[in-house]
């Protein structure tokens, strides 16, 4: 069973991020910064950003850098207490994830949600409730 999932999982994520490169031309992580960073507002820090990462978290630095030099994010100093850094989304950055965000839903739809009955769902639902999330990560 462990296995399955773990093969599900890398086959599934391969076909999104191959489908996304190919037809918008977004690394699927960059797609998941943009996805991130829009769902907690528009910001958030380095360290936060890196434990809601649900693809690829090794070299978060780099991977803003890059996103930066495109213009789809943009680094600030923390409001609140000056000395942490914050990824913020810029407007080139949400355009983006709007222009991407249909090419990776198809493909969700595709290659997973298609596969799943109403109860298939729910019972999915059921077990990642009971599974630790990105607030017990490290």
């Amino acid at each position: 069973m462990w296995r399955g999932f773990l093969e599900a999982h890398a086959t599934i994520t391969e076909l999104l991020g191959h489908e996304l490169q190919t037809e918008r031309g977004l690394p699927l992580g960059w797609y998941d910064v943009l996805v991130q960073l829009h769902e907690a507002g528009g910001a958030l820090r380095m360290h936060e950003l890196s434990v809601r990462l649900v693809v690829n978290k090794s070299s978060l630095t780099r991977l803003v850098d890059r996103m930066q030099e495109h213009g789809l994010v943009e680094r600030q100093l923390c409001e609140d207490d000056g000395r942490g850094v914050q990824a913020v989304l810029t407007r080139e950055g949400r355009e983006e994830l709007r222009r991407c965000a249909p090419t990776h839903m198809r493909g969700v739809q595709e290659h997973f949600a298609q596969y799943l009955t109403d109860s298939d769902v729910i019972a999915l639902q059921r077990v990642f409730a009971k599974l630790p999330g990105p607030d017990q990560r490290g």
